[in-house]
């Protein structure tokens, strides 16, 4: 008799109607993808091989699904921005090289995460409004960033701005570049963003930090 593998893990806090986490992340998987339109009941329950039903013990309906999944972007994509502006450091350019460090990973910010939720924005007043909080909160923690280093408050504002409306507009327009092309800009982005350029130490650090050997490095 042949075997039919689900693909949705069966363990004890899953079991056959799949697990909070394994609806939220197929939900996230189908708004990245195809956009908002996506992210409904039936079409989650086909795509997880789970009954319609199931999806009803984890969430009260769609709305909640989609509350869900905004609150799911607000911690890990926001919450990044906060806890890499409170990082320790020494020098502004070491603290501006500590909040770069989140675009270079997406395992703590997922640049098209904010974009599929930007673009949900477009669609939902009260999808903007969420955006927009989010927003303020992550140019007030820059902001906080730079005056820790005694900034007055209109260039601390205006170097947050600077940085971060810099990288939203790499997220909006979808920019690739390599790994290479992006780390040899960083040393000049520091010096604009923090107004220092770091040092080698800095650098070596963060170049460790995100597994990049400098060309002609060791």
């Amino acid at each position: 008799m042949e075997t039919h593998h689900d693909p949705v893990p069966n363990d004890k806090t899953s079991g056959w109607r799949g697990s909070r986490e394994v609806w939220l992340d197929a939900a996230r998987q189908a708004l990245l993808e195809s956009g908002l339109d996506a992210v409904k009941i039936q079409p989650l329950a086909t795509r997880l091989n789970l009954s319609r039903t199931s999806f009803y013990w984890f969430f009260k309906d769609r709305t909640a699904l989609l509350d869900a999944l905004l609150q799911a972007w607000e911690e890990k994509n926001t919450g990044a921005f906060l806890d890499a502006c409170a990082e320790y450091a020494e020098t502004p350019s070491e603290a501006v090289l500590n909040l770069t460090g989140v675009f270079f990973d997406e395992s703590r910010f997922e640049p098209q995460f904010d974009f599929a939720v930007r673009g949900w924005a477009h669609q939902s007043d009260a999808v903007m409004a969420r955006v927009n909080r989010a927003d303020e909160q992550r140019l007030a923690a820059i902001t906080a960033m730079f005056e820790r280093f005694g900034v007055e408050p209109v260039e601390a504002d205006v170097r947050a701005r600077t940085i971060y409306l810099v990288q939203i507009g790499y997220i909006s327009m979808q920019v690739r570049e390599s790994l290479e092309t992006r780390m040899s800009r960083v040393p000049d982005y520091m010096a604009i963003f923090s107004g220092q350029r770091p040092s080698e130490s800095e650098l070596a650090r963060f170049h460790a930090r995100h597994g990049h050997v400098p060309a002609g490095g060791n």
